[in-house]
């Protein structure tokens, strides 16, 4: 069934209010703090008929009513008003993710961290698949004997490094041949297309010892693979405790137990990538439709961002279902094209440099 006029503004009215007090809503606070032109019975009969229809639930001990996962998405699809930010809001959210070129890792770090100082609930940034990027440059720098650093970077503008082993007897001069005969054999290939044949028949007139060369050219290979690795980072978990819905100890335990199963979090959000409202910015899952057990008490707003054209990342904020969604949403929506612009330009850059 839809809303006509009246019932829309009166839950309209209803979700604002608890949102902001957190307290259920009763028909008098209702007439103190909006202007219907209504008298309180009409205005009771309303709040009775919207929760006949699913959209306000009346808490055992209160005579006033809340918001039901239905009435809040009603909310979000239709009624909602989106805020636009201040220029001090953005400047502070600015201020917070910018960063240098060529850190994927430190610039998604940076707007988790911006997103949940700013929204006061719990933000999440996953990197993107990057099996479609290609390689740009592999270096190996020998540390010690038997240690070498392997430094990756793609054309997604990401940099990526591991230590790893390697034969104590192999010298600088040595392991500077394998790795620039690596990087002109594979320069360009993405990585899907980099495989233990690749990287072999690169090197494969290197002057070295098979028994040594192929040692190498595993844990390049290896190191060349994981720059593909899915790294989440979740920021302000906290800051749920300081909220009424979550001083239930039970109903906390749950939510805290699910975000600190990283790999979890991150296939849910993996799944979600390319998948943002009708809009196209952003989607909200309300309660029940957030597939991920022990948030069923929350709402969960994501959006992605674009490394190029066929690679996309997700961030997303955590809170309960009484959450400022407005708020929430323009500022993810301003974080998700300033990161946006950050990759753009470093990307650029980069080129350039190239």
């Amino acid at each position: 069934m839809t809303l006509e006029g009246r019932k829309k503004h009166i839950l309209q009215a209803i979700v604002d209010d608890y949102i902001e007090t957190a307290e259920p809503v009763a028909s008098k606070s209702l007439l103190s703090r909006h202007p219907f032109n209504l008298s309180s019975a009409t205005l009771r009969n309303e709040m009775s008929d919207l929760e006949q229809l699913g959209y306000l639930e009346q808490p055992h001990t209160s005579a006033g009513r809340v918001p039901s996962d239905k009435g809040y998405r009603e909310y979000v699809d239709s009624l909602m008003r989106i805020d636009q930010l201040s220029d001090v809001q953005a400047d502070e959210i600015r201020q917070r993710i910018s960063t240098s070129f060529s850190e994927l890792t430190q610039l998604l770090k940076n707007a988790s961290s911006a997103l949940s100082e700013q929204t006061g609930y719990v933000s999440v940034a996953l990197t993107p698949r990057l099996r479609s990027s290609y390689l740009k440059q592999l270096k190996m720098m020998m540390i010690e004997p038997g240690k070498v650093l392997v430094v990756v970077v793609l054309s997604a503008g990401v940099v990526k490094d591991k230590l790893v082993r390697i034969p104590d007897y192999l010298t600088a001069e040595q392991l500077f041949e394998v790795s620039t005969a690596i990087e002109q054999g594979l320069c360009g290939l993405s990585l899907e297309d980099i495989t233990l044949v690749t990287i072999t028949s690169a090197v494969k007139d290197t002057p070295i010892p098979d028994s040594i060369l192929n040692q190498v050219l595993f844990e390049a290979y290896t190191a060349i693979k994981q720059a593909d690795h899915l790294e989440l980072y979740i920021d302000g978990s906290h800051r749920l405790l300081s909220l009424p819905e979550f001083r239930d100890v039970d109903r906390a335990k749950n939510v805290f137990d699910t975000l600190s199963r990283d790999g979890m979090v991150a296939g849910y959000l993996d799944e979600l990538s390319g998948r943002n409202g009708p809009d196209g910015t952003y989607m909200i899952r309300i309660g029940q439709e957030i597939t991920l057990q022990g948030l069923s008490d929350c709402s969960f707003v994501t959006t992605t961002y674009n490394v190029d054209d066929k690679i996309v990342g997700n961030i997303g904020v955590i809170g309960p279902k009484r959450m400022d969604y407005s708020k929430v949403v323009s500022q993810m929506n301003f974080v998700r094209v300033l990161i946006d612009k950050h990759l753009k330009n470093d990307n650029n850059r980069m080129e350039d440099i190239g």
